[in-house]
């Protein structure tokens, strides 16, 4: 095949190219980015929508959470309350049969009872006494009201109990009032007579 047999098929094939490069125009690729960029405000519209379904239900979340805080704080203390109930009962029987009763040990008796009974019902909750007296005087469990001085204790002996403390649990809900020993002053005990001793 000659040269000038080739060249016809070569202008036909680049006529029939151009018009697919004329699709090209300026005014299209303007049209596509349109639609691409109404694509992203479609996207960006539903991410916005529901962001701000999620902050609602968040909002509401919280709002339930201080309801149900408050309601819990409320009546968190409702078993605790019916368990001492009873406790109350028996001391208003115990009072309105106190004039009744001629023997004082009698009544004693009965305030015992129930003070175990209101023992027993806060030891369900976790609150329990402890012992102070005798024991090694504790800042973290005790609280000192006054010192007095022993011969027969070493000093930072708890030697009276004043007040009964408590624990809740692993804490100290409240501390015990105790007077604390504290060694005698030697002056003191030069100063006492032979055969005598301070208690005399």
């Amino acid at each position: 095949m000659s040269t000038e047999e080739q060249e016809p098929i070569m202008q036909s094939a680049s006529e029939e190219t151009q018009p697919a490069r004329e699709m090209d125009t300026p005014e299209t690729e303007i049209a596509q980015l349109r639609q691409q960029l109404k694509s992203k405000e479609q996207e960006i519209k539903g991410q916005q929508d529901k962001y701000l379904r999620m902050y609602a239900e968040f909002e509401n979340y919280k709002k339930r959470a201080v309801r149900d805080q408050e309601e819990f704080s409320k009546y968190a203390n409702e078993r605790l309350l019916k368990e001492l109930l009873p406790v109350v009962d028996n001391l208003e029987r115990a009072i309105a049969h106190t004039k009744d009763i001629k023997e004082p040990t009698k009544i004693l008796e009965g305030l015992e009872l129930i003070l175990k009974q209101c023992l027993e019902a806060m030891s369900k909750f976790g609150v329990t006494g402890f012992e102070s007296h005798l024991q090694p005087f504790d800042p973290s469990k005790h609280q000192a009201i006054g010192q007095m001085e022993s011969g027969e204790h070493e000093e930072g002996i708890v030697i009276e109990e004043i007040q009964r403390g408590y624990r809740f649990n692993d804490r100290i809900l409240r501390p015990a009032l105790v007077i604390v020993s504290k060694r005698k002053n030697k002056d003191d005990m030069d100063a006492l007579p032979q055969g005598t001793s301070d208690e005399e």
